[in-house]
């Protein structure tokens, strides 16, 4: 077997931008850079984020290389998400990771954002083993993927409508918190009640999600009370957000169960930037033990939009010769 290669990766699909170095299989760098600007607006502007990635790119990469004491020269290969995500996003990073790869003359490796969030768990210790199922859950996909082998990956359920990482910050701006709401979420419910107010789970067959009932039930719910308190939320918030989060993470739970139920599958996790929320975590290890599986959540900084987890699939792919020409383009949609 070949040895592990050194390979630059470089994650742009959004408003954060990041490079990783993974050299011989071992992460040597993960540095990202957040965008702040958009909060001012409520959510991500894909103009103003593909501006700053045109400003942060080169800084980004050449933090990634002194934090793992290494120099281009020893890349093997550069790494680069080609979607899904905001097409002028994408495009700042798969220009600098083409002209990179040209110039270095060493192969260009094509990443999708998803399987990269999926395999993050196989980046450190504990990994899952195989087959594998992962609740995928991040601002603009929700999925339950079923991974037979590391790039070989089945979607089994999702979402047929909108992502459960929008429903939280969607049901955060309804109740007038701030852009990016799920964190905000997650912090106010550990001091509030889950059982304050009730939500109806959507009824939706099989092992797919809509979530878009559901916000829309809670904006009526918050409108009808706003009648007769103007100040309802402010009095009531810690509680709202509670609630609001414990029926999107239990719906999502709900189908992830029936799913490891239905196919027999031994090992589990999840990913995405909403697998950082404390209580969908927490319910995640409760399943485990009630199941006699065996549970996974990748390190924080992998749940969030990063470039070590393109790194990792990028290395399965480099062992397999799967290589993208520098005709690559970046796709929109997951």
């Amino acid at each position: 077997m070949p040895a592990l290669p050194n390979i630059l990766a470089i994650e742009s699909s959004c408003d954060d931008t990041g490079a990783a170095v993974l050299a011989a299989g071992n992460m040597r760098s993960n540095v990202i850079s957040s965008q702040k600007v958009h909060s001012l607006h409520g959510g991500v502007v894909p103009e103003l984020a593909s501006r700053d990635h045109q400003k942060n790119i080169v800084f980004v990469v050449q933090q990634a290389l002194q934090q793992a004491n290494m120099g281009l020269e020893q890349m093997q290969a550069v790494a680069i998400t080609a979607g899904p995500g905001l097409l002028g996003s994408l495009l700042v990073g798969l220009s600098y990771a083409k002209g990179l790869a040209l110039a270095l003359d060493v192969p260009l490796i094509e990443v999708n954002h998803l399987d990269a969030h999926i395999l993050a768990h196989f980046i450190d210790e504990p990994k899952p083993q195989l087959p594998f199922m992962c609740l995928l859950v991040s601002g603009g996909h929700t999925q339950i993927v079923l991974v037979k082998e590391p790039l070989q990956h089945q979607i089994i359920g999702k979402t047929i409508d909108d992502a459960a990482g929008e429903a939280f910050d969607k049901g955060a701006k309804i109740m007038g918190l701030p852009y990016p709401g799920g964190p905000i979420i997650d912090q106010l419910a550990r001091e509030g009640n889950a059982h304050a107010f009730a939500f109806n789970q959507p009824k939706v067959q099989g092992y797919d999600y809509s979530f878009s009932g559901l916000k829309t039930a809670l904006l009526y719910f918050l409108s009808d009370e706003l009648k007769n308190d103007s100040a309802f939320i402010e009095k009531n918030l810690n509680d709202l957000c509670a609630s609001w989060q414990r029926v999107i993470v239990d719906y999502l739970m709900s189908k992830l169960k029936k799913a490891v139920t239905d196919l027999g599958v031994q090992h589990v996790g999840i990913a995405g930037g909403v697998a950082a929320n404390s209580y969908l975590r927490q319910t995640l290890g409760q399943m485990g033990q009630e199941l006699g599986v065996a549970t996974y959540i990748p390190d924080f900084q992998y749940c969030l939009d990063n470039a070590g987890m393109i790194a990792k699939v990028a290395e399965f792919k480099f062992m397999k010769a799967q290589f993208a020409g520098l005709d690559l383009a970046p796709f929109t949609r997951g």
